[in-house]
């Protein structure tokens, strides 16, 4: 921040979980705790899988593992602070980390947007041209189609991080959220926000719905497809090759439909808290159960991961005994 520009607020209040009655705020927290445990276990586990079943070294399974590894990260951006605040029966987060917190949010939120898009590309690739799919979905193709995500990703977030280090914050510093995101900012900001809101519309606007809007082709074009298959088995097949990832599709992008465009509820802070755990916390606890539910090869994969545990905890307590 510029001199002409500092703030005279030096930490913000995130009140969201200290303004519920006290038996709610436990029963939140323990509930927050458990799904932010079974995303980061569900999570690993799938790259677990992923890395260690040779039958798994495929386009599909690699971006999958990219975004089980985001999830982690989504939910680790938000959840952690939230819960050492009820421990510590603080609500405060320094200036500092709150703009740290939105540039890691925007980051895992974008690439969430952006491997949805890839995924759907590699579905699209695999039903539509399956004779081409390894000459076209190369090991090259599928690492640059990453790390552009990556890139997009951090400059998007630090375009916003840094419109939102030279706005001053004078009185109030209390935000009804569990974390800090860029419209609460926005809203409490004593200075000029044309640029950021402008900024939002131009730039973030358009990398959440480029993507979606990629989806959407690849499976009208997926669809189309399928429908000229002959045989109602075969149809079945090629469905069900895309049916964990439009499942995820769903739930992600549901959720955000559901939220910025319902007018009734657009101005409703309580709608934007359940649509914020909805995208934070319960799209990437319920990731795994859905690509490993749905999957044959990838509950091969778990079961020989969690039997291989099993046999060397047994093994280590017959030793000890």
């Amino acid at each position: 921040m510029t001199g002409a520009n500092q703030s005279s607020v030096s930490e913000f209040l995130l009140l969201w979980l200290s303004r519920q009655p006290q038996q709610q705020q436990q029963l939140l927290f323990g509930l927050f705790l458990s799904m932010y445990l079974v995303t980061v276990l569900g999570n690993l586990l799938i790259i677990l899988a992923i890395r260690t079943d040779s039958r798994l070294h495929t386009p599909m399974y690699f971006f999958l593992s990219n975004l089980s590894s985001v999830d982690i990260c989504f939910s680790s951006a938000t959840i952690p602070k939230m819960l050492a605040n009820h421990i510590l029966r603080t609500q405060t987060i320094s200036f500092s980390d709150c703009l740290t917190q939105i540039y890691f949010i925007i980051v895992f939120a974008d690439l969430d947007n952006f491997l949805l898009s890839v995924m759907s590309y590699d579905r699209f690739v695999a039903v539509c041209h399956p004779l081409h799919y390894t000459t076209k979905m190369t090991p090259q193709l599928c690492a640059l189609m990453v790390t552009v995500s990556w890139v997009i990703a951090n400059l998007n977030a630090l375009l916003h991080t840094l419109l939102l280090a030279r706005l001053s914050f004078c009185a109030d510093n209390t935000i009804p959220h569990f974390f800090c995101d860029v419209v609460p900012l926005l809203k409490l900001s004593c200075s000029d926000t044309h640029l950021n809101e402008m900024m939002v519309l131009m730039v973030a606007g358009p990398i959440m719905i480029a993507p979606f809007i990629c989806i959407l082709i690849s499976y009208i074009l997926i669809t189309c497809a399928v429908l000229r298959i002959p045989s109602t088995k075969g149809k079945l097949k090629a469905f069900s090759t895309c049916g964990s990832h439009l499942a995820v599709v769903f739930l992600f992008y549901g959720t955000i439909i559901a939220l910025y465009f319902n007018p009734s509820s657009s101005h409703s802070a309580e709608t934007e808290i359940t649509a914020a755990v909805m995208y934070t916390v319960v799209t990437p606890m319920l990731n795994p159960f859905i690509y490993s539910l749905r999957n044959k090869d990838m509950k091969g994969a778990l079961r020989k991961i969690l039997s291989m545990n099993i046999h060397i905890y047994i093994s280590h307590s017959s030793f000890l005994f």
